[in-house]
């Protein structure tokens, strides 16, 4: 004889709708629509390397270690509508990188330590060999190094006899458009590295590369300073993210 709690029972069961069997086991297998295009954009760059990629895949594929667990090309996108470029996206300080949606503080952080090792390999380059003979690659250091900078920097490049890179350093570090030069404090340092020649390169956070009335007079009293102790200054260098200016290419040293 059946009970109440029978009735109930079989009421509850009856109401529990059963899933087929192929059904529960394609939710089991499925997979994120994000893991098939990894493994495709992992192929192309494998076989056809970086220069078939866009800016936007190539960050996709630097992104897929950073976020491992979702879709990187719509933060891949955003990073760039925000700053422009592959190399602006790298060159952003961490705070700015923080303001796109999907980049917390970890990956923000990550994207700086691929930032600072593509400068150093970069400046391996450069340090150590004949600079003049090494002109772009000199270019692309500073670039690397200067160009994304959100205030101005005042750097020297210190060369031996053979025109080889002995030091790189930042000697000032100013405002959005002005940083202070003391052309003493640049012979003293060439002085105590024993150059005999130096590179001045500053950048313009602007992008427009183009020398100011004051960068052209201080290069001057540099270069004066500088002959007097038998150091030359080979060129000053402007970097921008628009590209850079040559003093001397624009004869204006």
């Amino acid at each position: 004889m059946a009970t109440q709690g029978d009735d109930d029972e079989r009421s509850f069961f009856s109401e529990v709708p059963v899933r087929p069997a192929a059904k529960a086991k394609a939710a089991v297998d499925e997979k994120p629509h994000y893991l098939g295009h990894r493994d495709r954009l992992r192929e192309r760059f494998a076989s056809a390397g970086a220069d078939a990629l866009p800016d936007y895949e190539l960050l996709e594929l630097l992104l897929f270690r950073l976020i491992p667990r979702a879709d990187t090309k719509p933060v891949a996108k955003a990073l760039l509508a925000r700053f422009g470029t592959f190399a602006e996206v790298l060159g952003a300080p961490v705070g700015l990188l923080q303001e796109v949606k999907g980049i917390g503080p970890a990956v923000a952080l990550e994207l700086k330590v691929v930032a600072a090792t593509a400068q150093r390999m970069a400046r391996g380059e450069v340090h150590g060999r004949e600079v003049l003979a090494s002109w772009q690659q000199l270019l692309d250091y500073c670039r690397s190094a200067m160009a994304f900078e959100a205030r101005e920097q005042f750097r020297i490049l210190f060369l031996d006899k053979k025109n080889a890179l002995i030091s790189d350093e930042v000697q000032q570090t100013g405002t959005v458009d002005h940083t202070p030069v003391y052309p003493r404090e640049v012979v003293k340092r060439a002085l105590e590295l024993s150059a005999t020649a130096i590179i001045l390169v500053h950048n313009h956070p602007s992008g427009d590369p183009t020398p100011s009335r004051a960068d052209i007079e201080m290069t001057k009293e540099i270069i004066e300073a500088a002959k007097r102790l038998g150091i030359a200054v080979h060129d000053h260098i402007i970097i921008g993210r628009k590209g850079y200016s040559s003093m001397k290419g624009l004869l204006l040293i």
